[in-house]
């Protein structure tokens, strides 16, 4: 064994290989110092073997956590994944002594909330499933394993409740996990591309670190998808009102929930439209407004040179530029050069001349009204629906706003998520079988 894992690993210096002896018995141990808790290794086999105070083979053939590999193919792979291998009277047996680095109790970041619990979920899939399972201890809780990745093989795990899930919804995600053929996979956002939503404009698969979310989809019939190394789990199948809501409307009275989720709605529609239609009234239709209006906001581009489609361009690039350096500037200065840049970027291009001062207002209301949107990965696709539709705009007005309007809504209505309509705008979806549980049950 240890002849053919030093030719495998011939320049791997953190492979650590033994040959053992005692007054009975000749074991070989190899493992990759890097990978695994070294401490393992010694209480479990080294000490074990040494001392004799039991006889080692006896405590191996006990022990359920050495398990025998029959396929020598498979031992870089088990060793690669933290395991130490341990060849005993011509027997070969892994016991795992992965080292594993995780954040303990970590913070939600992504998904702030304020009455909401504040505990996120872990990098370390154990972690992950012992937070889950505290929030939701049902018996009908279904984990399954299985790896994806032909050089990474990376551990994801399947979680679902076996009455409520829907069937066909599960089939479909096994179906498509069996496809799945990238080489590396090291987030679960790696994970979402490869099960479909590489060239969608809307998400159809929701990531969360937040466990109330994930037990909220597991009690709605959903599968949630969590891999090894990465915080975020995945919710599917996934609706519009889902990303829509927000975790905090879980404990706000009914009313309050439902203005929050209506002032979402109001705030998705003018992000997307209003500089489109700046555009088209500016340009085509300005007896939309009364005559004062239109006087004022003339007498504002007065000084502007160029078109006003050339003017919303340049203000949305001015607002992307500061939200992405918002996002990959350290968090200590991020904050404070965003607005800083804000604040003097559009003063100085309105007394320049190359703004109007009206459309510094439509930039602020269309920048605020994409951070109303709860889940970060809806919030980005919103950000870009603004664009296509600005160019109808250009050469047909209002018209070609309404028409734009209206195509976004046809591939909405015509989009699913895993085989379930996505275009859903009030209400959690249920699963078919959670609905029939439910009514057993009264």
């Amino acid at each position: 064994m240890l002849n053919r894992l030093g030719t495998l690993f011939a320049e791997s210096r953190d492979l650590t290989m033994d040959r053992l002896q005692n007054e009975s018995l000749i074991i070989e141990v190899a493992y990759i110092s890097s990978l695994c808790d070294e401490s393992k290794v010694s209480d479990f086999i080294l000490v074990p073997f040494t001392k004799q105070e039991f006889p080692f083979d006896e405590l191996v053939a006990r022990n359920p956590s050495f398990k025998q590999v029959d396929d020598p193919a498979k031992w870089a792979e088990t060793l690669l994944h933290g395991f130490a291998l341990v060849l005993l009277n011509g027997t070969v047996y892994k016991l795992d002594v992965a080292r594993i680095i995780r954040n303990e109790n970590p913070q939600t970041m992504v998904e702030t909330v304020i009455m909401g619990p504040q505990i996120a979920l872990s990098e370390d899939l154990i972690d992950s499933i012992n937070i889950i399972r505290s929030r939701y201890p049902s018996e009908e809780l279904a984990i399954e394993e299985r790896t994806i990745g032909t050089i990474s093989k990376s551990r994801i795990v399947l979680i679902y409740d076996k009455h409520r899930v829907d069937a066909t919804v599960l089939s479909h995600v096994r179906a498509k996990l069996e496809r799945v053929s990238d080489p590396i996979y090291t987030a679960t956002g790696e994970l979402v591309r490869s099960l479909g939503d590489r060239y969608r404009l809307f998400p159809s698969m929701m990531m969360s670190e937040r466990p109330d979310r994930a037990c909220a989809g597991i009690e709605d019939g959903k599968v949630i998808l969590m891999m090894q190394g990465s915080m975020f789990a995945i919710i599917l199948p996934s609706t519009f009102f889902d990303f829509l809501h927000a975790v905090d409307d879980d404990y706000d009275s009914f009313w309050m929930t439902r203005a929050m989720i209506t002032l979402r709605y109001f705030a998705v529609v003018l992000t997307v439209t209003l500089p489109a239609l700046y555009v088209a009234i500016m340009s085509y239709n300005p007896e939309l407004f009364r005559v004062q209006l239109s006087f004022s906001i003339a007498g504002s581009r007065s000084a502007v040179p160029y078109p006003s489609f050339v003017e919303v361009f340049i203000m949305l690039f001015m607002i992307e530029s500061l939200i992405e350096a918002s996002v990959r500037l350290p968090k200590y200065i991020g904050s404070t050069a965003t607005t800083v840049g804000g604040l003097i970027l559009g003063q100085a291009a309105q007394q320049a001349g190359l703004v109007s001062s009206i459309m510094i207002i439509v930039t602020s209301v269309v920048a605020i009204s994409n951070f109303v949107i709860p889940v970060n990965n809806m919030s980005t696709a919103i950000r870009f629906l603004k664009y296509p539709l600005i160019i109808p705009a250009i050469f047909f007005g209002i018209s070609g706003v309404t028409f734009g309007v209206f195509c976004y809504l046809v591939y909405l209505a015509d989009l699913r998520s895993f085989g379930k309509p996505y275009f859903r705008l009030f209400g959690r979806s249920r699963s078919q079988s959670a609905d029939i549980g439910q009514v057993a049950r009264e």
